[in-house]
């Protein structure tokens, strides 16, 4: 037990010491709120540039009224110069693009008929919005010329809010949905980045012992499974670490930007929401309503998740790092890693797009709660259920899985390494692994 702790002690402290780790601590969270502040600024910018267009209407159908201008679109009609001069005109000019709608005997051909002309490929925002406009009128004429009254219409339309509890009385909206939402997918995208990243640490530490020969020196006075369990615990504590200092400096910025800078971090999350969810927070967010999306943040389950996640990086990370460990002691060089890379990362993928396409649908669907107990899958799945509410029968069934899992793959994975450690020459194959795996010596 002594050695296991020297190893351990030996990995953190080596991991800690490098000048790299202690760059990326430091200035990964000052980057990641610079990128974030720079997308928002972007985003700002690039909503603030007006777009000129111009339209040029023969069939006679348009007014000024069907296209009014917006905060970044406005039109200009030039049906007077016809659609020849116009484009002319328009491409020797400073204009975003000419839509041309010529005239048809009926509504049906003239919808096929209209057409865009512009310099470079329009966005897709601009074409929806275009679309939108002709298609409502195309759609009032033909109701007009069906003999029933538009004004009805409008007059029959009623907008419901419906108001969502749980079984318990408490109240939920759409809005504390979108936090769910975005809770969990970034705790499962850090979960899978934090694995990739200290789980080919712990490989490349493998090999480069391996190629040293250090190695033959270390299993001398050491176990093989001491060495690779004191390799995955030591990498996993200094994880720990950068992941504890990292929350520091990034609650220590976001504080300070919304003090000293009047950085809006409420603007700056709900604008990445959906439509629905962001016109919830923006009428969440006048007067006293301002008060309950700080009650529903609060009501997330912040300490249950924080528990979890600890649980769940470990596990899943001790998992990985065990296949990962095994890899580098099967071969000589980081090169012959990649034929036994996919099979590792295949099941982490696979997890973040689970998550992504199950769990933010339907995040107690029966895929979403299949992928959240499958131990190669559950520490990426689960996270993403947890801010929704799950079940601690669930969760145990989870997380046993999870330890009985990892602890037969560190076996598994101990057996390759013991005997791949010492191997030089050749480049295994899943053969030789098998072999090794049986191996009784």
């Amino acid at each position: 037990m002594s050695k296991l702790k020297l190893i351990i002690h030996r990995e953190f402290i080596a991991k800690v010491r490098n000048k790299s780790f202690l760059i990326m601590t430091f200035l990964s969270p000052i980057l990641m709120v610079g990128m974030g502040a720079l997308v928002f600024f972007l985003m700002k910018k690039n909503d603030e540039k007006i777009k000129e267009i111009v339209y040029v209407d023969e069939s006679g159908l348009f007014s000024k009224d069907d296209f009014k201008d917006t905060k970044t679109v406005h039109y200009q009609d030039f049906t007077p110069l016809g659609i020849q001069e116009t484009k002319k005109k328009v491409e020797d000019g400073d204009y975003y693009g000419v839509l041309y709608i010529p005239k048809q005997d009926s509504l049906e051909i003239l919808a096929k008929s209209i057409e865009f002309y512009s310099k470079d490929s329009p966005g897709m925002s601009v074409m929806n919005s275009l679309e939108s406009k002709v298609e409502t009128k195309f759609r009032n004429e033909k109701l007009n010329n069906f003999g029933i009254d538009l004004e009805k219409i409008e007059a029959s339309k009623i907008n419901t809010n419906i108001k969502m509890f749980n079984f318990s009385g408490e109240e939920s909206s759409k809005l504390i949905n979108g936090l769910k939402i975005g809770v969990g997918a970034i705790a499962g995208y850090l979960l899978m980045m934090f694995v990739m990243i200290y789980g080919t640490s712990v490989m490349r530490s493998v090999i480069e012992e391996k190629t040293s020969r250090i190695i033959e020196i270390i299993v001398s006075s050491v176990k093989p499974f001491q060495l690779m369990l004191g390799k995955i615990i030591g990498n996993a504590s200094a994880g720990l670490l950068q992941f504890f200092i990292w929350g520091i400096i990034l609650f220590i910025i976001t504080t300070v930007a919304s003090s000293v800078f009047g950085v809006d971090v409420v603007e700056m999350q709900t604008s990445k929401l959906p439509a629905d969810q962001l016109e919830a927070a923006k009428q969440a967010a006048s007067g006293d309503k301002m008060q309950i999306i700080v009650q529903e943040i609060l009501g997330l389950p912040i300490l249950k998740l924080f528990v979890l996640f600890i649980f769940y990086f470990l596990g899943g990370f001790m998992l990985y790092s065990s296949m990962f460990a095994a890899v580098g002691a099967a071969v000589d060089n980081e090169t012959d890693t990649q034929q036994f890379m996919l099979p590792i990362m295949l099941p982490l993928i696979l997890g973040v797009y689970v998550g992504f396409a199950t769990v933010i649908n339907d995040p107690h669907g029966s895929i979403a709660v299949l992928f959240s107990h499958i131990p190669f899958t559950s520490p990426i799945v689960m996270l993403m259920r947890v801010p929704f509410g799950v079940s601690w029968t669930e969760l145990a069934i989870s997380m046993t899985l999870l330890l009985v899992t990892f602890v037969f793959m560190v076996w598994l994975a101990s057996k390759i390494y013991r005997v791949g450690i010492l191997m030089y020459g050749k480049k295994p194959t899943y053969k030789d692994l098998y072999k090794w795996i049986k191996y009784k010596g």
